[in-house]
C-alpha cells in the first residue's frame, strides 16, 4: 500500500524495529524493498493484550512499526465543528499571521519534556525510599471565558515587538544579555 494513501490522522505511535539474531538478512531485504517501492506494510499486532492496526515502514536505516487507529476510532469530519462559517477580516488574519511569524523558532525537540512522567518518577523514587509524599494543593481552575481574539493578538504583538526592541537596543548598547540579567537581578526585578 502507498503511504500517501493513508491520512496522517491514522498514525499515532511509532516503535523502532530491529532484527532478532538470525533475522538480519530478512530485515535488510524488507527494509530495502519497502524503501525502493515507496510502499508500507499493514498488519495487526497484539501489544499488552490489545490488538492494534499497524504499519511497517522504512525510516532512514531502520524499520518502524507505527501503531494506527482503526477507522471506527476516528471521528468523521462531518460531526466536527471547525468554525469555517465564521467571518474573518483581513486585518485579523494578518495580525494572527504576524504573531505566528514573530513567535516561530527552530524545532528543538529536547525543549519539550513529559512533565507528568517526571513528576510520577519523583513520586515513585520517594516511595521506593519509604519517604512520605507531601500532597500538593490542586491548582485553581482556570476561567474559561470567551476572549476577544483580536485584542489578545494586538496585545501579544505589541509585547513581542517591545521585547524585540529591547533586545536590539541591548545589543546595540554593547552590553551582553548576561550583564543585563545580572543588573536586573541586583535591582530585584527578576527575583
Amino acid at each position: 500500500m502507498e503511504q500517501a494513501e493513508i491520512p496522517a490522522k491514522f498514525f499515532y505511535k511509532p516503535y523502532f524495529l530491529e532484527p532478532q539474531k538470525g533475522g538480519e538478512k530478512a530485515y535488510t531485504v524488507l527494509h530495502k524493498a519497502l524503501s525502493g517501492t515507496g510502499k508500507i506494510g499493514i498488519a495487526k499486532v497484539v501489544i499488552s493484550n490489545r490488538e492494534h492496526l499497524a504499519a511497517v515502514k522504512p525510516d532512514g536505516l531502520f524499520l518502524i512499526l507505527e501503531l494506527m487507529h482503526f477507522a471506527s476510532e476516528i471521528f468523521s469530519t462531518e460531526i466536527l465543528k471547525n468554525g469555517s462559517a465564521t467571518a474573518v477580516t483581513d486585518k485579523e488574519l494578518k495580525m494572527a499571521q504576524a504573531l505566528i511569524e514573530s513567535m516561530s523558532d527552530a524545532w528543538e525537540p529536547e525543549k519539550y519534556r513529559d512533565e507528568y512522567r517526571t513528576a510520577l518518577m519523583e513520586i515513585i523514587e520517594q516511595k521506593a525510599k519509604n519517604r512520605q509524599i507531601a500532597a500538593k494543593a490542586a491548582p485553581a481552575p482556570v476561567p474559561t471565558n470567551v476572549v476577544d481574539l483580536v485584542k489578545v493578538l494586538q496585545e501579544s504583538l505589541s509585547r513581542n515587538q517591545s521585547v524585540r526592541q529591547k533586545r536590539s537596543s541591548a545589543r546595540s548598547s554593547g552590553r551582553s544579555t548576561a550583564a543585563l540579567v545580572k543588573q536586573k537581578r541586583r535591582a530585584g526585578a527578576l527575583g
